[in-house]
């Protein structure tokens, strides 16, 4: 996959896409839904595109709102090569954007810079300076500027709209199954592994750290988790038990994510990891010593192993 950071000079092998166009937060089934469309225009003759936005719209207009993403940007990358996405457009969402309005970002980006051969939103879509512009506005545009326009119709899985509101409101409750079915994939954490305190190892339980700032948190607690590692020499697909939280235990903490693989031996810093909540199973705790800890541990793996290997 070609991934751009901006839409000004762009080589012409990045002209022509087929494109689906949205913030593309947790790249649920309502986007996948978009993507279809933009894949089966011209019967699939275009290289299939997607132009987001870096940072999120909303990390822009409101910096000190708690965080809200599902995905960072690798993880929102990973997801939609594996949908087949050839052209990644993640355009740099600051003033200069936020100013543009509706018609000059249809003519100057979309037609000049990245010369799109047709676009794909939702019919919620909004875009240009005050969210003036929509779908029936952006096929105006299109029209005028030498792009097609298709509208795709809002999602709803069991009479429910389909949205990412929904789905963190779902991980936010411990529920990462309900999540999964709007996502239509398990919802996942990724990226680099960091050192840690070492207390895992020290106790036997080694641990791959990861951090969750900017990323709207899961219900703190322990999960059941798949973990693809993505780099290094152990790359593969592993099981495992994984806890999110703050470590009561140890004093006052920032949140992050500690993932357990089991039957696995090796080191993993620096390396980049894919975490998957399967099934929440208990919440954070503060025991009275090591051994109460040690012994609800090797609960938490078996549990997640019954659970996995069902």
């Amino acid at each position: 996959m070609q991934r751009y950071t901006h839409w000004q000079g762009l080589p012409q092998t990045a002209r022509g896409a087929s494109v689906a166009m949205g913030n593309f937060d947790g790249v649920h089934r309502g986007h996948q839904s978009v993507l279809a469309v933009a894949r089966g225009w011209n019967h699939g003759a275009a290289p299939l595109g997607v132009v987001t936005f870096e940072p999120h719209p909303r990390d822009y207009f409101a910096p000190d709102a708690p965080p809200f993403r599902l995905m960072n940007p690798e993880a929102r990358a990973n997801r939609l090569e594996k949908l087949g996405v050839t052209r990644l457009f993640e355009l740099p969402f600051n003033a200069d954007l936020a100013g543009m309005e509706a018609e000059a970002f249809a003519a100057e980006v979309l037609a000049g810079g990245l010369g799109v051969a047709h676009v794909a939103v939702g019919a919620d879509f909004r875009f240009g300076k005050g969210r003036t512009g929509g779908a029936d506005t952006l096929i105006a545009f299109g029209a005028r500027y030498g792009f097609e326009v298709t509208i795709a119709p809002l999602l709803q899985v069991e009479g429910l709209e389909v949205s990412s509101t929904a789905i963190r409101a779902a991980l936010a409750e411990g529920r990462p199954g309900d999540a999964a079915e709007m996502l239509g994939h398990l919802h996942r954490i990724e990226g680099p592994v960091i050192h840690g305190e070492k207390r895992g190892r020290e106790l036997g339980y080694p641990t791959a750290n990861m951090s969750v700032a900017g990323l709207h948190l899961p219900r703190l607690g322990v999960y059941a988790v798949k973990v693809d590692v993505l780099t290094g020499p152990q790359a593969g697909s592993y099981m495992g038990a994984a806890s999110l939280g703050v470590r009561p235990m140890f004093g006052d903490n920032a949140p992050n994510l500690e993932t357990y693989l089991f039957d696995f031996s090796g080191d993993l810093y620096g390396q980049h990891l894919s975490v998957a909540l399967v099934e929440y199973l208990r919440p954070e705790l503060k025991f009275d010593g090591l051994p109460a800890l040690l012994a609800q541990m090797a609960e938490d793996c078996a549990q997640a192993r019954a659970i996995l290997t069902a």
